[in-house]
């Protein structure tokens, strides 16, 4: 295959902009994917995983390492402290105006995460939800802390089944945020999200990466037990004083924090974090595969994915 240049002042004029979107669940290879793409394309990364934004939070969540990071300019990584507040809003606000400025001199950008709500925020627009009370949403807060979030989402499940189904019911911030809007307007949360989409002035080709689930499942097992030697309770135990700050409602925390509150035992603590971060990786499956418009590879198949996308920009 020919190849073709890019970054190249003819190719920018002739073509309008293109960004490129891989996804994946969580330990399926979409670092290593995308500095092959990003060195192929001649183009920078913008990572779309919430939990990478946050400077503190660097083994649990198996952010690109410093080698990794040189070989790829990368973009919302290590950008935010986790006592920033920080919305899918504001990413999507950001993201947009960093590539109305990345486009003007360069023709692709690359968007890799696993994060859907982000991503979807970024290609289509959020959808107009009402603001509400600040008290309000500490009260869920709290009740998640007293009653612990199953209550919450039992009751997510009997005033929304809808949006029951789509949301990560371990992730409190998710639910606190639907349960806070039903409680202000006495409407399900799934009857603001929008039917329509907003338009971008950039072209979009979604790659999703997958592989057979035992070795997936086998990868996330082995990813958890490489964290722990390389010092996530350690880490762990630097973000304990914060616990309750919504960056650090997230597997591979939670577990740890647990057993630092006599909860269970380290040995059944990893074990919950395996079993919680493969119930994850599921749950970004269901997510993504709702998407027809994402075509779908092993994560062995870059040369093939590389041939696909270089016929299509």
């Amino acid at each position: 295959m020919e190849r073709v240049n890019f970054a190249s002042k003819d190719f920018l004029v002739s073509q309008k902009p293109t960004l490129i979107v891989v996804v994946g669940p969580t330990a399926v290879g979409k670092t290593t994917i995308s500095i092959e793409l990003a060195k192929e394309f001649q183009c920078e990364i913008l990572s779309a995983d919430s939990r990478q934004f946050y400077r503190e939070m660097s083994i649990g969540t198996a952010k690109p390492n410093p080698e990794q990071l040189q070989m790829a300019k990368h973009h919302f990584v290590n950008n935010l402290s986790i006592h920033e507040s920080y919305s899918v809003g504001d990413f999507e606000q950001d993201v947009l105006n960093f590539l109305n400025i990345h486009f003007e001199n360069k023709p692709i950008a690359l968007l890799v995460g696993g994060s859907g709500l982000y991503i979807d925020a970024v290609l289509k627009g959020l959808d107009d939800i009402p603001q509400v009370p600040e008290a309000l949403r500490w009260q869920i807060m709290e009740e998640a802390q007293v009653k612990g979030l199953s209550s919450l989402v039992k009751e997510l499940q009997v005033k929304d089944p809808v949006y029951f189904n789509l949301v990560d019911k371990e992730n409190t911030q998710r639910v606190v945020r639907a349960l806070e809007v039903i409680r202000h307007t006495d409407e399900p949360f799934s009857s603001f999200l929008k039917k329509t989409r907003h338009n971008r002035n950039f072209n979009v080709l979604k790659i999703g990466l997958n592989t057979e689930r035992s070795i997936l499942y086998q990868t996330i097992d082995q990813r958890v037990d490489s964290m722990m030697q390389e010092g996530l309770l350690e880490e762990a135990k630097a973000l304990y004083p914060y616990k309750n700050v919504y960056a650090l409602q997230t597997v591979g925390y939670k577990e740890l924090f647990d057993h630092f509150e006599g909860k269970h035992s380290l040995e059944t603590a990893i074990e919950l974090i395996k079993r919680n971060t493969r119930r994850f990786a599921k749950r970004q499956l269901t997510w993504f595969r709702r998407d027809a418009e994402i075509s779908w590879f092993e994560n062995n198949e870059i040369e093939n994915i590389k041939e696909y996308l270089a016929t299509r920009i």
